[in-house]
């Protein structure tokens, strides 16, 4: 009976190192803030806000909508899974209002991909209710954003020099 429970905890325990997939992007993020990666797979992700007093908009008990956009951003971000992938746009919806100590889990999908492109959709719930939905448009840039030169590159192309302040 010893050896049966042993093999089966082996089973149990067993995890394919070659279906982990290493997180690329925004490792330093406060997930307190952002939300808890449950799952994650090569173009999808589900993520688990716990809300904290630190979210509150007022004393009844809302939390701010910047929390929940900040969260499917995070998924959205999660679900490309590039070292150096950005925020171009966005098209979302605040269907439901959320209340501290609600569990808010968000199911981001990328849909679309289009060169450096993609368009990620998200979903977010509480309990059975659609609280968020929102399609975000990101790109993947060759270098980290902060070190692209884009204003200098812009100038060197139209021959206009940078003015000094």
């Amino acid at each position: 009976m010893q050896k049966q429970n042993e093999e089966e905890f082996e089973i149990e325990g067993y995890v394919d190192e070659s279906k982990q997939i290493m997180i690329e992007t925004h490792e330093k993020i406060n997930q307190n803030l952002c939300g808890d990666i449950m799952k994650l797979e090569e173009g999808y992700v589900e993520l688990k806000l716990e809300t904290l007093p630190e979210m509150l908009a007022d004393e009844v008990g809302l939390i701010h909508g910047g929390f929940i956009f900040s969260a499917a951003d995070y998924a959205a971000m999660l679900a490309v899974n590039e070292r150096n992938v950005v925020l171009v746009g966005s098209d979302c919806q605040f269907l439901s209002p959320v209340k501290l100590h609600d569990e808010v889990n968000f199911i981001a999908k990328v849909r679309q991909k289009e060169g450096r492109k993609r368009n990620v959709h998200v979903k977010a719930f509480v309990l059975d209710i659609k609280v968020f939905e929102g399609e975000f448009k990101t790109v993947i840039t060759e270098k980290h954003i902060l070190k692209l030169h884009l204003l200098d590159e812009e100038e060197e192309a139209s021959g206009t020099p940078k003015e000094e302040v």
